[in-house]
């Protein structure tokens, strides 16, 4: 007759309290920055509501900026074919600050 041997039981706990998080292009809207030439020739990168923006000696460094407040979102950067000035003089608008006509 042969023994029957049992193998142990092995028990898995699981961790229940995983906090799931949706990637930044799905929960929040983009942040779009524009980069380009103003009229004096000096390239500039502004966030379209004017939270952030500069001024740059070549187009390199204006993207390299943009990269870096945008959290390296690429398809976020719009170059423009026209001149763009940097205002830095506008209120930052949020998603709260929107007026009704």
């Amino acid at each position: 007759m042969t023994a029957v041997s049992e193998s142990p039981i092995v028990s898995i706990r699981r961790n229940i309290n995983v906090k799931l998080i949706e990637p930044p292009s799905c929960s929040s809207p983009s942040v779009v920055v524009f980069v380009g030439r103003n009229r004096r020739g000096q390239w500039v990168a502004q966030e379209q509501n004017g939270l952030y923006g500069g001024l740059f000696v070549s187009r390199a460094q204006a993207l390299k900026y943009a990269l870096f407040e945008n959290g390296q979102r690429l398809d976020t950067i719009v170059e423009l074919p026209r001149e763009i000035e940097l205002d830095m003089s506008r209120q930052p608008q949020t998603g709260n600050d929107r007026r009704v006509a």
